[in-house]
């Protein structure tokens, strides 16, 4: 006597790949999420530099002369780039709770119009940083 359940008709897995379309929103949502992410990592580096300080000049220096390297710039670069690019996808979000901007086409540009606001924002702020001589090669 078998236990095996009986032959089932194959089904698709997952039948909304099969219909639904890549599209600038979602992609905006994705990204939302990986930069709330991100900004984690981005506090717990905040926290690493805020302890450093406290530890005394030497694990301050060391911090300093780790984080001003091109690799460490790179790494502030990145998290001031998920900051900027998630601070913007909130805006779009406090746009959407007033309950305007959910037109497929507007909702697009919205998302698009956040994501290039950040990239500007981050662009900016370092260009500010190297300008005033905060931050060097």
């Amino acid at each position: 006597m078998s236990t095996m359940p009986p032959h089932t008709p194959r089904r698709p897995l997952s039948p909304h790949l099969q219909i639904w379309r890549w599209h600038t929103t979602m992609f905006s949502s994705i990204l939302h999420r990986v930069t709330g992410s991100a900004s984690v990592a981005g506090a717990i580096l905040i926290a690493a530099w805020l302890v450093s300080l406290a530890l005394g000049r030497e694990a301050y220096t060391c911090f300093l002369s780790l984080a001003s390297k091109p690799l460490g710039l790179l790494v502030w670069f990145g998290l001031s780039l998920a900051g900027f690019v998630h601070l913007t996808g909130g805006l779009r979000h406090l746009i959407w709770d007033t309950g305007t901007g959910f037109e497929p086409k507007k909702a697009d540009q919205i998302a698009l119009l956040t994501m290039v606001l950040g990239v500007v924002l981050t662009l900016a702020f370092w260009a500010l940083l190297f300008a005033s001589g905060k931050v060097t090669l």
